[in-house]
């Protein structure tokens, strides 16, 4: 389990054993993230997620507390995976990383609640599986708009970003804390502080 250069952000590369009857790996361990968060990540939802090339989808994220962690891989094709800190306060508010995930690699990306997320589908079809700690719910969730020059997320070139209606018309990062949409980082701490508690 690796810290990625936005904090509360995690890369796990597993162990891939191949051979001629194909691979093994272990994609998750709960103990590896355990003792890299200090608490247990709790399952709520696990979602899957089928794109053709170029299918963008976020910024997403949810209103803290309680928010949405959650733990992404790809499981059939590429992605590029990016991660926003999108909280308020943050020493690196604003800033993103991006992680490539593939089937070949097998690795997975944790976000803690309050951190963006988004991907860009580079395959012809591209799986993506992602854990959550809590259900979706439609009247806490929020998006940035991916192509937010403010942002400036390197999305690679070549590709004509396929959005939803709703990604689509997100607001800006500045718009968005204009309408006081963002989380807080000190509202996160202490969320992170209480399931560490608990």
């Amino acid at each position: 389990m690796e810290q990625l250069q936005i904090p509360d952000a995690y890369v796990f590369t597993p162990a891939v054993h191949r051979d001629d009857r194909g691979v093994f790996l272990e994609w998750f361990r709960a103990e590896d993230l355990t003792a890299a968060l200090g608490y247990r990540f709790e399952l709520a939802q696990a979602n899957l997620s089928v794109s053709r090339r170029g299918v963008l989808r976020g910024v997403h994220f949810a209103e803290v507390p309680v928010g949405q962690a959650k733990y992404v891989t790809c499981v059939a094709g590429a992605v590029l995976d990016v991660v926003v800190d999108l909280r308020v306060g943050s020493p690196a508010f604003g800033q993103w990383q991006s992680v490539p995930l593939d089937d070949v690699s097998r690795r997975g990306v944790y976000l803690a609640e309050g951190l963006g997320h988004a991907f860009l589908a580079l395959s012809e079809e591209a799986t993506v599986a992602y854990m959550c700690s809590q259900p979706y719910a439609p009247g806490r969730e929020h998006g940035i708009h991916p192509l937010d020059p403010e942002l400036g997320i390197a999305w690679p070139e070549g590709l004509d970003p396929l959005l939803s209606p709703k990604d689509a018309v997100a607001p800006t990062l500045a718009e968005a804390g204009a309408r006081h949409l963002l989380p807080s980082y000190d509202d996160c701490l202490a969320y992170y502080e209480k399931l560490r508690s608990a």
